[in-house]
Parts: structure tokens; C-alpha cells; sequence
């Protein structure tokens, strides 16, 4: 798929990002919006999943650790076909299947339920060892807040993960650089993260994270590394897309009213119209 082509997607998920989270009046828009185009290239570029069989057994996996983003997984689950684009604006109601953090038993294309921060990449690890137990070729993926990375399990599953050499997992970390209680840097700084997972026998590429080219090679490189695993850093930027939410801590997890969603919207409708005219 060519890059103009995921640049569109990405701006539909983005949108309906925005449309869940206002009609939830409630979630996590920031770290939703920097995870666009990292969800949207593995889904539609680099995973091999089918929408019509969702459990189908030779599928690559993927894990939101950061389950809070869920309106970012759920905007490009929708936009694959695993689920109906409309029901977007059940997110957290009373009801829904599109619970605030993703529940691998009702939602079609959910491998595993998340929200605990550092849990989901302990998870993913396990997946990856059985697959190389049971000698299948599926990879997983799994994707981690900076923030979250302060939590000593996601180090805990790396030190392993490297030890058994599982190079069919690929982690990509969200570095947008904020968290609930501002600058990560500031509040228990991760930094540098690249040199800690090289120390955790990890395969490391850092990248522009809404760079397409830099994404495709990124994926491509990890593919072809053989022994280790590989940790993708991302740079990002938090709620990237709507311009009052940008680099803005204070949208980690609150919900526009009816008057930011509408300037949200118009954004996002121009950033679309501007991708038509290339």
C-alpha cells in the first residue's frame, strides 16, 4: 500500500478517535492520536490478520499494552472491517463491547485484554515464546506508553525476552513524550530508552513515528533480525493531528466538549483534504 493511501486511513482513525472519546465524554485522546499511524501501517501493511477470521491460529498477534488507548485500536479495527465504524460511538457506554480498555472476549480482533500498564508486554512475550515452542512462524507485536516503560514489569519481560532471544517479537514504544502528569523526562525520566533496551539484548531503531517510510523500514529491519528481539522507539507527538491537543499533557485523558470536538473535526477534515490534492 503507498504511503498516501495509510496517510488517509490514519487521518480516518484519527477521526473516529475523536468521534468515540467525545461520545464517551470520557478516555484517553493524546497518547490515541500519536499511535495512529503505527496502528494503521501494522494493520493494514504489516500484519497478517483477516477481519472475516479473526481467531484464525496462524494470525500475527498484537497487544496494546497501553490499553487506555483503546480508542486508537478500536478507530482501526474498525476502519480493517473487524468491526462496524458506527459503533465507535458506544465506546465506554453502559452495554458496549467497546469497553475503556480492550476485552479480548468481545471484541472481534483483540488477542489480549490489557489496561494494567507493563502487563501487556509480559503478555506478548509469552505469546512469542509459544510460538516458538509450537514451531509457528506469527509474530507479535506489541506497542508500550513512555510513560508506561516506567513500570519495572515491562523491564522484567525484556531481560527475558532478550535472554530467550525471541526475535519473532517486535516492541514499539510511543515516545510522545508526555504522560498524565506532564513531561516524562520530569516526572521519572526513561531516558535514554534505545541504550536500556540494547542492555536488555534488544535489537534497537528509533524513528520518526508518523514517518511512513521510516515505519515500513523500521517493521522491514525487524523482520530481518534474527536472535534478539526488536524495540521500535517512535518518536510521536501526543494528540498529533488536532491542533489544541497537541504536545498538551492535559489531553492525556480528557474528552473534548461539543465545541472542541466540532474544531477537532474541522482539523481533521482539512488534513483529509489536503492529502486528496497530492
Amino acid at each position: 500500500m503507498e504511503n498516501l493511501e495509510l496517510e488517509k486511513i490514519a487521518n480516518e482513525v484519527r477521526k473516529g478517535i475523536v468521534t468515540a472519546v467525545h461520545s464517551a465524554k470520557s478516555g484517553h485522546p493524546g497518547g490515541s492520536l500519536s499511535a495512529a499511524d503505527i496502528l494503521t501501517y501494522l494493520y493494514f501493511e504489516e500484519m497478517n490478520v483477516d477481519p472475516k477470521n479473526p481467531k484464525m491460529a496462524d494470525r500475527d498477534r498484537f497487544v496494546l499494552s497501553k490499553g487506555h488507548v483503546a480508542p486508537a485500536l478500536y478507530s482501526v479495527l474498525a476502519q480493517k472491517g473487524f468491526i462496524p465504524a458506527e459503533d465507535l460511538k458506544t465506546l465506554r457506554h453502559t452495554g458496549s463491547y467497546l469497553q475503556g480498555h480492550p476485552d479480548m472476549k468481545h471484541t472481534p480482533g483483540i488477542d489480549m485484554s490489557s489496561g494494567s500498564l507493563g502487563q501487556g508486554f509480559s503478555a506478548a512475550a509469552g505469546m512469542a515464546m509459544a510460538a516458538k515452542l509450537d514451531n509457528k512462524d506469527y509474530r507479535v507485536y506489541a506497542l508500550a506508553g513512555d510513560g508506561e516503560i516506567q513500570e519495572g514489569q515491562i523491564w522484567e519481560a525484556a531481560m527475558w525476552a532478550g535472554f530467550r532471544k525471541l526475535d519473532n517479537l517486535v516492541l514499539v514504544v510511543d515516545n510522545n513524550g508526555l504522560q498524565i502528569d506532564g513531561n516524562i523526562a520530569d516526572v521519572c525520566s526513561p531516558y535514554p530508552i534505545d541504550k536500556k533496551f540494547e542492555a536488555f539484548n534488544f535489537h534497537v531503531i528509533n524513528i520518526d513515528g508518523h514517518n511512513f517510510d521510516e515505519i515500513r523500514a523500521a517493521f522491514k529491519e525487524a523482520k530481518e533480525t534474527k536472535g534478539m528481539p526488536t524495540a521500535i522507539i517512535a518518536k510521536t507527538i501526543k494528540g498529533k493531528g488536532v491542533s489544541f491537543m497537541e504536545n498538551e499533557a492535559s489531553w492525556h485523558g480528557s474528552a473534548p466538549n461539543d465545541e472542541q470536538y466540532a474544531v477537532a473535526m474541522a482539523d481533521l477534515e482539512k488534513a483529509g483534504e489536503a492529502l486528496c490534492q497530492k
